[in-house]
């Protein structure tokens, strides 16, 4: 059995998805070129466009700051599914029963996309059926998913209400949302890459996008100075590196959650499930190198703003040893998703004046299907194509009840945390951190936050946000320092990891 005990968890956080498959290398982007389309973003949104759109005989460019499927999409805890946490009765009284439909519509064609796909192509990506199951814990969530099950009957969701599930979690009951999915995105998404550079598709790695020069040929402009052109630009960076106005760092907000993978002995019953009250927890079975393993999720917290990240996966460990008795763990990692202000996300024109810049964005930790909604509507409005979510999902909507309630409350907490972090005081030195340590100290007088590396290296950085000014928290589970207030990441050397963010912290030493 393993024990509980940091030292059992894998000391670097690393998704089994990106460890188990060869990616293919792309260079640099080294010189300017020209597109039909012109994409930003390599994760599960922006491959799934290009497949799309070359498929159609456009000519287009991706580009990835990175490796591709290196951010949320590779971070993942691949559930095909139109089921969303508790969504569609909320849907139904905020927007109306007509668009919660769409919704619906929207994901489950997403999910067929995805496994007609597999099948056209025969991509070998554990691609299995499963059902999806939303349990309550407590006499209030119970309720809750009672409301929420007469929405599905209202929606025509193949759905029921059951009274337990075949774990030993305490459900009072569950909501159970028929012949949803699982798979192997990385296995996936490396078949649609094929199909992209075998049809003439270009992709860089490493060209980090800082800018678009609008125009009738928009053209994006890479952190090296060099130009993409194309007749349409895709922002499908999970946060848009482009804001055009649209101000979405006032309108998202982003979330961290954690995962392990683990050994199991007793055999997996089946089927895909998440809690429905906090704190939140999330598993299903995977096959990984030839063991069966379970992916346990969960500890939700807004960026910057949790405790000690390592406790998150000694809570998620703690939760798998009561339900599974765990053998090892192999692997632990964490994911950050967006979430709008009404929760579903932003998919369109970037903002009003834009026409050929179009964003996908806001997925709520949903992003195997929001993600691929996304590319299927971004590539229908570059192919000048109906599609019946333009309106759901338009960046530009607002709807007074939650948007203003939830605008307010999110923006309210920025102020909050800009105004503490400029006041806090801090006693400690960098003399008083050990190997693999990080603090917030004192250094020439000013707040700075250092971490003294593997090899007894120093890295001091100023804690300001180079995006709006907030003050930076130390990540001890990922190794960042983040944002509080908009959910930048940096690395211990200042380096941006995820934006709003495009410059990296100063760094002091």
């Amino acid at each position: 059995m393993v024990q509980n005990s940091e030292e059992k968890l894998p000391k670097l956080p690393e998704p089994s998805w990106r460890d188990t498959v060869d990616l293919p290398k792309f260079n640099h982007l080294e010189e300017d070129i020209k597109a039909d389309v012109v994409i930003v973003g390599g994760g599960i949104t922006g491959i799934t466009a290009a497949y799309l759109l070359v498929k159609e005989g456009l000519k287009v460019a991706l580009l990835e700051a990175d490796r591709l499927l290196n951010g949320t999409t590779g971070h993942t805890t691949a559930k095909i599914t139109a089921q969303h946490d508790l969504i569609y009765d909320e849907l139904i009284n905020h927007m109306g029963k007509s668009k919660a439909r769409l919704y619906y519509e929207a994901n489950m064609g997403a999910l067929d996309f995805i496994k007609k796909t597999i099948n056209q192509h025969d991509i070998n990506c554990d691609f299995s059926e499963q059902d999806a199951y939303l349990y309550a814990t407590t006499s209030q969530y119970a309720r809750k998913l009672e409301k929420e099950f007469n929405a599905y009957q209202e929606l025509r969701i193949n759905g029921d209400l059951v009274d337990k599930i075949p774990f030993d979690v305490n459900a009072q009951n569950a909501l159970v949302m028929k012949g949803q999915a699982q798979f192997h995105p990385i296995k996936y998404l490396a078949g649609l890459v094929k199909v992209i550079t075998d049809n003439g598709g270009m992709i860089f790695e490493g060209t980090t996008a800082v800018d678009i020069e609008d125009g009738q040929q928009p053209a994006v402009v890479t952190r090296d100075g060099h130009r993409a052109l194309g007749k349409y630009v895709l922002a499908c960076s999970h946060y848009p590196f482009y804001d055009g106005q649209g101000f979405y760092f006032t309108r998202l907000h982003a979330e961290r959650a954690y995962l392990i993978a683990a050994k199991v002995d007793v055999p997996y019953p089946g089927g895909m499930y998440i809690s429905a009250e906090n704190p939140v927890r999330s598993f299903r079975s995977a096959k990984i190198n030839n063991d069966n393993m379970v992916l346990i999720g969960g500890e939700r917290h807004k960026t910057g703003q949790g405790k000690d990240t390592l406790e998150h996966y000694k809570a998620l460990e703690s939760f798998g040893q009561e339900v599974f008795v765990l053998k090892e763990i192999v692997y632990r990692w964490s994911a950050q998703d967006l979430s709008t202000l009404d929760k579903v996300p932003y998919i369109g024109e970037i903002a009003s004046g834009h026409p050929r810049i179009l964003v996908g964005t806001g997925y709520r930790k949903w992003g195997m299907t929001n993600g691929t909604a996304a590319a299927m509507l971004l590539s229908d409005i570059v192919l000048e194509k109906e599609n019946p979510y333009k309106n759901l999902y338009s960046p530009s909507r607002f709807y007074a009840d939650p948007s203003l309630k939830t605008f307010l409350k999110q923006n309210t907490d920025v102020a909050g945390h800009l105004i503490k972090g400029k006041f806090e005081i801090f006693n400690k030195r960098v003399d008083d951190l050990s190997k693999g340590e990080a603090g917030i100290v004192t250094y020439d007088g000013k707040r700075a936050g250092a971490y003294i590396d593997d090899q007894g290296e120093c890295h001091i950085v100023d804690t300001t946000c180079t995006h709006l000014g907030c003050e930076v928290e130390w990540n001890s589970g990922d190794r960042t320092w983040d944002c509080p207030c908009h959910g930048s990441r940096y690395s211990y050397t200042g380096e941006v990891v995820e934006g709003p963010a495009e410059k990296p912290l100063k760094k002091l030493k």
